[in-house]
């Protein structure tokens, strides 16, 4: 149909394409695809604690924050309920 000049263009074009999308893409990509800000800094990250002593106070810190969100759920759960209490009588 096409003749040995199309199969060699079509078997080009199967074997560049490929090879010219990998080039575009994996050159230069710190300039092409770069966010600032994108990762967190050393500052920001999770440090994980590693001594026993720091591991007790840091789950104590979590126990305390717990808690403290508890009591405040509580609080708003019981309002809430006086409020509709009040309301339907």
């Amino acid at each position: 149909m096409g003749g040995p000049n199309l199969e060699v263009f079509k078997f080009g074009f199967y074997i560049m394409f490929p090879i010219g999308i990998m080039y575009y893409f994996g050159t230069n990509l710190d300039s092409k695809f770069s966010v600032d800000g994108f990762w967190p800094s050393k500052e920001q990250s999770n440090k994980i604690p590693t001594e026993p002593e720091d591991i007790r106070a840091e789950l104590e810190r979590l126990r305390r924050r717990r808690l403290e969100r508890r009591a405040t759920r509580l609080a708003e759960e019981t309002r809430s309920q006086q409020d509709m209490a009040g309301d339907g009588a």
